[in-house]
C-alpha cells in the first residue's frame, strides 16, 4: 500500500461529515445569539423613544398596525413585524374585569423571592379581550399553598404597556378543561384559555403602569438578558466552533503521521 492510499484512506467521509457537522452547529449558535444582542438592543432603543409617548387608546394602536399589508412579507415575517411594532406601546383601555378567572404564572422571582405574576382577562371597548398583568405576589414554600388574591370588580381605565406573548418549553401540558379560581398556570397559552373560556383573547398581555392604584408589585423587566450578555454567549459558541475545528484537523493529521510511519 502506497503512503498516498493510505493517507487518504484514514480520513473518511464519516469523520469530515461529522466534522463540518458540529461546527456548522457551532457556529449557528453563535450567529444566533449575536441576532438576539441585535434584536435586544433595538428594542431598548425603541422602548427608550416610547417613553415619552402618550398612551393611545388600545383600539387605535391595533387599527393602524392591522392595516400593515406587505405583500414582500411571508405569514410568519409579518406576524412578527406586527409583534415588533405591538411590543411596549403605551395603551390605555377602558373595561370591566372578568372577576371568575384568575391566573397565577408560576416560578416568577423578585429580588431573589420566588412568587408568582397575577393575571386577569379585562373586556374592553370595540376590541376582543386581552389578558392584564397585575403584578407580582410572593409564594410559600409549601407548593400546596396558593397566595391569596382577589379578583379586581367592576369598571376601569387602565394603562399599561403591550407585551407579546411568547411561548416557552414546559415539562406538563396544562389542562383548561376545569378552570379553578386562582389556577396556577406554569405559561400563558393564549389558544387553550380562549378554548376555555369560549371567547378569543388578544395574542399579548398588558402589563399594568406602575402608577396604577390596582394590582400589586408592578416591577416590570422586558429584557431580562441584556445583550452584551447574549454577545457574550455568541463569543463562546465561536470560540468552542474554532477549538472543535482546530481540534480534528490536529486529530487528523496526528492519524496521518501514524499511517505514514505504518506504511514505512
Amino acid at each position: 500500500m502506497s503512503i498516498n492510499n493510505a493517507v487518504s484512506a484514514k480520513i473518511s467521509p464519516l469523520w469530515v461529515l461529522v466534522t463540518l457537522l458540529v461546527f456548522s452547529a457551532l457556529i449557528k449558535l453563535g450567529l444566533w445569539q449575536s441576532e438576539r444582542a441585535e434584536q435586544k438592543e433595538q428594542r431598548i432603543l425603541r422602548m427608550e423613544q416610547l417613553m415619552g409617548v402618550e398612551p393611545k387608546p388600545l383600539h387605535q394602536v391595533l387599527n393602524s398596525i392591522n392595516t400593515l399589508n406587505d405583500e414582500s412579507l411571508s405569514d410568519p415575517a409579518l406576524e412578527e413585524t406586527r409583534n415588533e411594532m405591538l411590543n411596549d406601546q403605551p395603551v390605555v383601555l377602558n373595561g370591566v374585569f372578568n372577576d371568575e378567572v384568575l391566573l397565577l404564572l408560576d416560578n416568577q422571582t423578585l429580588n431573589g423571592q420566588l412568587g408568582y405574576r397575577v393575571y386577569q382577562v379585562f373586556y374592553h371597548q370595540q376590541q376582543l379581550p386581552v389578558l392584564v398583568n397585575l403584578g407580582w405576589v410572593s409564594g410559600s414554600r409549601n407548593r400546596s399553598e396558593l397566595p391569596m388574591v382577589e379578583p379586581i370588580t367592576g369598571h376601569h381605565q387602565i394603562t399599561g404597556n403591550i407585551r407579546v406573548i411568547e411561548p416557552n418549553i414546559v415539562l406538563a401540558e396544562q389542562e383548561y378543561d376545569q378552570l379553578a379560581m386562582p389556577m396556577r398556570v406554569q405559561q400563558i397559552e393564549v389558544d387553550k384559555l380562549s378554548d376555555a373560556l369560549g371567547v378569543q383573547l388578544q395574542p399579548f398581555a398588558i402589563y399594568l403602569d406602575s402608577n396604577e392604584v390596582i394590582g400589586y408589585q408592578k416591577t416590570w423587566q422586558p429584557i431580562v438578558m441584556p445583550p452584551s450578555k447574549h454577545r457574550g454567549y455568541a463569543f463562546q459558541w465561536f470560540s468552542l466552533a474554532a477549538a472543535w475545528l482546530i481540534l480534528m484537523i490536529w486529530a487528523a493529521i496526528k492519524n496521518n503521521k501514524k499511517v505514514v510511519s505504518d506504511a514505512d
